[in-house]
């Protein structure tokens, strides 16, 4: 298993999730994707978008004022609920 790290914090919506499309085709089933935001609108589009295409959400998280961090398993492996 391997895990990136995609910093997006001070990109505007949509582009954390933009970069999230890109950035999750590139690893194999059961890879995480830990992404570091900090656009509100991005609360929602990223985990829906996750679930829409059967990735599994493991961890969300505040680690700001208004700043977030979600890890994403793509294909779903080993995911729990937020």
């Amino acid at each position: 298993m391997t895990t990136r790290v995609l910093e997006t914090t001070g990109a505007v919506c949509p582009f954390p999730l933009l970069e999230a499309k890109e950035a999750i085709a590139a690893l194999d089933a059961g890879d995480e994707l830990v992404i570091g935001f900090d656009c509100t609108q991005a609360t929602e589009a990223i985990p829906r978008w996750a679930a829409g295409e059967g990735h599994g959400v493991k961890d969300f998280r505040v680690v700001g004022d208004a700043e977030w961090t979600i890890t994403v398993v793509k294909d779903g492996a080993a995911a729990t609920a937020p």
